[in-house]
């Protein structure tokens, strides 16, 4: 039975390759204009287009954008001012040309006036809402000839007789108007007080903080002809392209970033901008969890070389499993994986900087903080420095990549007896420490204990559940990689005295909310790939299966690419499982007959929108550095209210997270529904890797459609 369910793994390793990498899509690109490209310092008040030029204006002077920069023009007779109106009490906001005559905005309206000089009041309305409009600031005709408006109320537009009205319950995410302007193929942008407002196909996007402007207080749009948009605002000039290219483009875009930026000795991380929002001023960094960020880049690549057989994909996996490696050998024990390593010549005094006196500063706001110096130790040959302290983090790195290393990419006997070694060094280490990983002070790390006392103490209770599961994953690799009996026996002493299997049936905290933190969802995930694919046990399968449900319900709605590949790819294989009557005729679970019947209905498809896996990867900006961003203002977000809550978490009035390009993070290990949220306020640029590895893991899997 065991060979056929190897044998069965191994087929479903190997799915054909399929062609949506290359299926091509918009990805929209950004390029902000200050002083540096000649724009004057501050606000820019007007922009337009003329003969295909834009042309920037402020009180003292006007520039045209030619051959790279911006240079000063004389300014040429203005166009008359159409003749307005008189409208009592109100004062007029904008106007656009309309069927033959105007359509005014104004404080206290919108309104017609038409050729024949007759002002007529208008009020918007459908099945849904009636409105006496205010503040129409905003108004435009879209190539299609609907007229459209923003004012208080909201944004709307009149498609012959019929109006389509939007709040923020539509998905509008902003409602202080400045300004509008129409593009191509019914495409409409709105200025507001903070950001502008994309429309397409009726979907609001919203673009505002420094990934998008140099400054949120939109002045003026101008849209070119090919769907580019000029936004002045009152810090420059934010040119927003829409750039034609494929998934694979994109993956040939990050490949690059990772190793021309974020390349360390074969570590990848994310790196230092000296200079805030330039990428050009990048420098190597290093992280808390080297080895679980070059562990995931590993697994990108080994994911990229079985979809593909590009060469280059193999030489990179090799790198990343010699790196990773490396943080195992070099360490004080054997099996103890170090977070990073550095040359002793390393710029930062790491070791100055987590002194003891910081150790115990620390303490006051978190007594389980470890007491350890050094942090840093150096190595047997004293060229290095290894960090130590290792966390649940690491091991889930680690042991994720070394399964898909070993299935996918190890071809010979000696990079397969690599594997085998640097797998059994680690689970031979935790199983020696009682499922602790110990440090060099002879103690276990502060996220690195996995024991059956630490779960039954108060302050491992809430660690049992993800903890348990993981060590779980860790055996069943170390099962599959090795072929050794002894891996499966000790599973088997941790369920059957310990209950391990039974906890794990609660794979993550998911209350209260200072007990859930968004990496749990990446050692989650990334065990349970681990558990479930080298399973064997019909039983145990059906329960990791619930368990994978479980977590799933509070991940399934952040639009996170990788970790719905994860669930896609295990949801699948049960599916395929229960097709071949795996579960059918075993006298599983004889004291309850209906429990496995009926895990096998309710979990036999996956609860998963695989539209989501393409929509998160066209949508995570090619420019991966860490922005400030705020959404707690935005209509078309709900607060979420929970007991305990922080106000800055919410979703969108869909229910869903908001897309990644609209939120504070581009990183797949973070909360998608974190409202305020900043990466290093543009000090820090962030590795293509979580581009690459949801990518190419859907890419394998067959999860991005055909």
């Amino acid at each position: 039975m065991k060979f056929f369910l190897y044998s069965l793994l191994l087929i479903s390793f190997h799915l054909p390759a399929q062609k949506a990498g290359d299926q091509k899509f918009i990805q929209e690109v950004v390029k902000i204009h200050t002083s540096r490209e000649g724009l004057p310092d501050g606000s820019i008040d007007r922009i337009s287009i003329l003969n295909g030029v834009p042309v920037a204006e402020t009180s003292a002077q006007i520039l045209q954008f030619k051959s790279g920069s911006w240079t000063g023009i004389t300014r040429g007779k203005s166009e008359p001012a159409p003749e307005l109106p008189a409208i009592p009490g109100a004062k007029i906001l904008s106007v656009v040309p309309y069927k033959g005559g105007l359509a005014i905005g104004c404080t206290q309206g919108l309104y017609f006036y038409s050729d024949v000089k007759k002002l007529e009041r208008v009020f918007p309305q459908n099945e849904k809402y009636s409105w006496l409009l205010r503040n129409v600031n905003a108004l435009t005709t879209d190539s299609r000839g609907r007229l459209w408006f923003g004012a208080t109320e909201g944004v709307g537009y009149l498609d012959g007789d019929t109006w389509k009205l939007f709040t923020g319950k539509e998905g509008l995410p902003y409602n202080k108007f400045t300004s509008a302007a129409a593009g191509p193929d019914g495409m409409v942008w709105f200025g507001t007080e903070k950001g502008a407002i994309e429309v397409e196909n009726d979907y609001f996007k919203y673009r505002f903080s420094r990934r998008w402007l140099p400054g949120d207080h939109v002045n003026g749009i101008a849209v070119g002809t090919d769907g580019t948009a000029w936004i002045a605002t009152d810090k420059g000039v934010s040119q927003i392209s829409r750039v034609s290219m494929s998934l694979e483009d994109k993956a040939k875009v990050f490949t690059k970033q990772v190793e021309e930026r974020h390349n360390r000795m074969g570590f990848v991380a994310h790196s230092h901008l000296k200079e805030q929002f330039n990428p050009a001023s990048s420098e190597l960094a290093i992280s808390d969890n080297d080895g679980m960020y070059t562990s995931m880049y590993g697994a990108a690549n080994a994911f990229r070389y079985a979809a593909t057989g590009d060469p280059e994909a193999k030489a990179l996996a090799d790198r990343s499993f010699k790196a990773c490696k490396w943080l195992v050998d070099i360490s004080h024990e054997k099996g103890f994986p170090a977070r990073v390593i550095i040359p002793v010549d390393w710029p930062e005094k790491v070791n100055e900087t987590h002194s003891r006196a910081d150790n115990l500063e620390n303490q006051k706001r978190d007594p389980m903080w470890k007491d350890i110096y050094p942090r840093f130790p150096k190595s047997k040959d004293g060229k290095y420095y290894w960090k130590c302290d290792t966390s649940s983090d690491e091991l889930a790195g680690h042991f994720f990549f070394y399964g898909v290393y070993y299935d996918l990419v190890a071809k010979t006997e000696e990079e397969k007896q690599a594997v085998r070694e640097v797998v059994g060094d680690i689970m031979d280490h935790l199983i020696r420490h009682g499922y602790k990983l110990v440090d060099h002070d002879g103690k276990v790390t502060r996220w690195g204990d996995f024991s059956p006392e630490y779960f039954s103490s108060v302050y491992g209770y809430d660690q049992r559940g993800l903890n348990s599961m993981n060590m779980l994953s860790f055996l069943n690799v170390a099962k599959h990689v090795t072929g050794n009996p002894k891996y499966d026996q000790e599973a088997r002493i941790l369920r059957n005295k310990y209950q391990y299997h039974i906890y794990a049936m609660h794979p993550k905290e998911f209350f209260p909310p200072e007990n859930v933190v968004p990496w749990d969802n990446n050692i989650c995930l990334m065990g349970m790939y681990g558990l479930i694919n080298y399973e064997t046990d019909p039983a145990l399968l059906l329960m990791y299966r619930q368990s994978l449900e479980t977590a799933w319900q509070h991940i399934s709605k952040q639009k996170n690419a990788f970790w719905d590949a994860i669930y896609a790819s295990l949801a699948n294989r049960f599916t395929k499982l229960a097709d071949q009557k795996y579960f059918e005729n075993k006298g599983l679970f004889p004291e309850n007959r209906l429990y496995a019947p009926k895990v096998v209905s309710k979990l036999y498809k996956g609860n998963h929108n695989p539209d989501f896996i393409l929509e998160n990867l066209q949508k995570i900006p090619l420019d991966l550095i860490g922005y400030t961003m705020d959404n707690t203002h935005r209509l078309d977000v709900i607060i979420d209210s929970s007991p305990m809550q922080s106000e800055h978490v919410g979703w969108r009035t869909d229910g869903y997270a908001l897309p990644i390009d609209e939120r504070g993070h581009v990183r797949q290990d973070r909360d998608g529904f974190a409202l305020l949220a900043s990466e290093g306020d543009g000090h820090d640029e962030h590795e293509g890797t979580f581009y690459l590895l949801p990518y190419y893991m859907a890419h394998y899997h067959g999860l991005l459609g055909k």
